[in-house]
């Protein structure tokens, strides 16, 4: 290769690593953030809603302004949270509804695995299966049995 055209390769070069540091993303968050809870006020998604909002509030220094959207057993703010655009300014708190809801309705307004994506777990609760004294099933599964005889 010749030097002259090695070094206007090299310059260009140069001018394309430098150009690159102009383009400057927006910051984000630059307004505020919409949660959505699919549940009613009061509830413990309302409470936990509330308290990840004051939180991350205070950490990125914008609002997140709390949106309660109950109905269809959560569908409906999920739903409204499916639709919004996204650009990282409305987000949702969901519970397990938004897995159980597929399995129990026909037809719902949005795909939970395609118009929705998880970011974070912010909280667990466990469950307790339990029966009255009287019922003879020692385990799940006998449990299951008797429920399938009667």
């Amino acid at each position: 290769m010749q030097p002259r055209l090695y070094a206007i390769l090299s310059g260009l070069l140069v001018a394309c690593a430098l150009a690159a540091n102009v383009a400057f993303a927006q910051a984000y968050p630059a307004k505020a953030i919409r949660m959505i809870m699919p549940f009613p006020p009061g509830g413990p998604t309302d409470i936990v809603g509330r308290l990840v909002a004051a939180k991350l509030s205070e950490q990125i220094g914008q609002s997140v302004v709390a949106d309660n959207r109950p109905g269809a057993s959560g569908n409906v703010g999920l739903e409204i949270a499916s639709k919004s655009p996204p650009d990282g300014y409305t987000i949702v708190l969901s519970s397990p509804v938004i897995a159980l809801s597929p399995l129990l309705y026909g037809k719902l307004n949005y795909d939970p695995w395609k118009d929705l994506a998880p970011i974070a777990l912010v909280g667990a609760v466990p469950n307790v299966l339990v029966v009255h004294p009287s019922v003879p099933a020692k385990n799940v599964k006998e449990l299951i049995d008797i429920a399938r005889k009667q």
